[in-house]
């Protein structure tokens, strides 16, 4: 049976060097994990891999470097910090459960999973990788990679999303007493650099000798999912209208939803068939080409149009920002794109 030592054994000398973690040999010397930037991480980290965090999580630690220090600020700020790291609710509930970290609980985040499964945004995951790396608790920690192990591990061909109270319970039997926050980063490690979805090391793996579908010749095929169904397109147009001394007109997006809280463009409805919406009266031009972006349940394609205004001109909707104001970095993916999308026209 595959063993935890023998992980630990290659998680000394292999770990990743990330900006949120203590390495091994420090850990060993005393050096504890800060809760606040294991919580950040791992936020950060949901549905998003680790190359594109590493800098926003660098901003956010820079800027502000305790959960104090998050708590207390502005909504906007924080949105702006956000933007292009997609998923928008974890941006509000960052700030929510940042809050009542620093109003409910002194600044410190719980220790116990049970406590931090009452914390805004906190899944079970989260509440697990906290305990387990920040705290060094006993915490069955499961993301995608570790799935990927165990269904090697133990050659379970059941597909996922199915498979996963069977994964979990794999990993739980492996899980040790000693160093299980090391544990729990050595097998994401593993996963993410030995045991990867396509073209396995195996030759590298400290459990080959251990791994079931190594030996029935499996593993490349592991873990099984079940066929995804196809995601629907769905239509909209943005209006970008530029005053006459530079000024962009944007709004903020309702905080429910998707890019909830977020700048964006004022447009019509993302549907099959969009209905024109101008939020200024202007001669609008069409802009060849499309603003194409995938979100998690379906493809959009914004047609962008634009349109200089002067300035005593008053939209319906949203607000000029001023040349100093706006910054095309605080707009999310989709609306940049719209953005560059005018600029090349």
């Amino acid at each position: 049976m595959a063993k935890a030592a023998d992980l630990l054994e290659w998680y000394d000398r292999h770990a990743r060097d990330l900006p949120w973690r203590v390495r091994p040999a420090a850990r060993a010397n005393g050096v504890v994990a800060d809760p606040y930037r294991v919580w950040l991480s791992e936020i950060m980290l949901q549905q998003t891999t680790v190359a594109a965090v590493k800098s926003y999580f660098q901003t956010f630690t820079a800027r502000w470097p305790t959960v104090q220090d998050l708590a207390a600020a502005r909504d906007e700020d924080v949105m702006a910090a956000w933007a292009g790291l997609g998923y928008y609710a974890r941006a509000r509930n960052l700030l929510k459960c940042a809050r009542v970290v620093a109003d409910e609980h002194g600044g410190l985040f719980p220790a116990d999973h049970a406590t931090l499964l009452t914390l805004p945004g906190v899944g079970a995951y989260t509440a697990a990788a906290v305990s387990a790396i920040a705290f060094d608790l006993p915490e069955v920690v499961v993301d995608g990679n570790v799935e990927r192990v165990m269904a090697r591990l133990f050659d379970e061909h059941t597909p996922l999303p199915a498979a996963k109270p069977i994964l979990t319970q794999h990993a739980a039997s492996l899980t040790p007493d000693t160093r299980p926050g090391d544990y729990a980063q050595a097998v994401m490690d593993l996963g993410a650099t030995i045991c990867t979805p396509k073209r396995p090391a195996c030759g590298l793996c400290p459990w080959r000798r251990n791994c079931a579908a190594w030996a029935a010749g499996t593993a490349p095929e592991l873990p099984k999912k079940s066929p995804k169904k196809k995601k629907p397109v769905r239509l909209g147009i943005a209006y970008l209208a530029r005053r006459v001394d530079g000024a962009m007109l944007l709004e903020r997006r309702p905080d429910k939803g998707l890019l909830g809280g977020m700048l964006g463009w004022p447009g019509s409805e993302w549907d099959d068939a969009p209905a024109e919406a101008p939020p200024i009266r202007a001669e609008w031009k069409t802009v060849a080409g499309e603003a194409r972006h995938t979100f998690t349940h379906f493809h959009l394609r914004l047609t962008v149009r634009t349109a200089l205004v002067p300035m005593d001109r008053q939209p319906t909707r949203g607000e000029f920002l001023t040349r100093d104001e706006f910054s095309p970095a605080d707009l999310p993916t989709v609306m940049r794109k719209a953005f560059d999308l005018a600029q090349g026209a």
